[in-house]
């Protein structure tokens, strides 16, 4: 059985000041990871809403996921990326997870 990963990428619509994340900036986006993992799936056409409270508020963002499959994690990448994306997009905080896989 060969292990692998499935990394996801949440990312806002949205950037901090409310203007909408253009669907060139989704496109480079992608580009750049099939250019460094081979491929790469987004979801940006069927936005997801993510909710969470801060203080005593409700906060929502319309939010697209961007998928890659990675043979190995490594770990400064990933954090590496997470802090750009967060300067670039005007956000607080992006969230990027990672799963183990096992194909069978």
């Amino acid at each position: 059985m060969n292990k692998s990963y499935v990394v996801q990428i949440l990312l806002p619509k949205e950037r901090g000041d409310g203007e909408p994340v253009s669907e060139s900036w989704f496109e480079e986006f992608l580009d750049e990871l099939t250019g460094r993992f081979g491929g790469a799936t987004s979801f940006v056409r069927a936005p997801g809403q993510g909710l969470w409270r801060s203080g005593n508020e409700t906060e929502r963002d319309n939010i697209a996921v961007v998928e890659v499959m990675a043979a190995r994690l490594a770990p400064e990448y990933w954090r590496s990326l997470r802090e750009r994306l967060e300067r670039e997009l005007s956000q607080e905080e992006i969230v990027i997870r990672a799963q183990e896989i096992i194909a069978l």
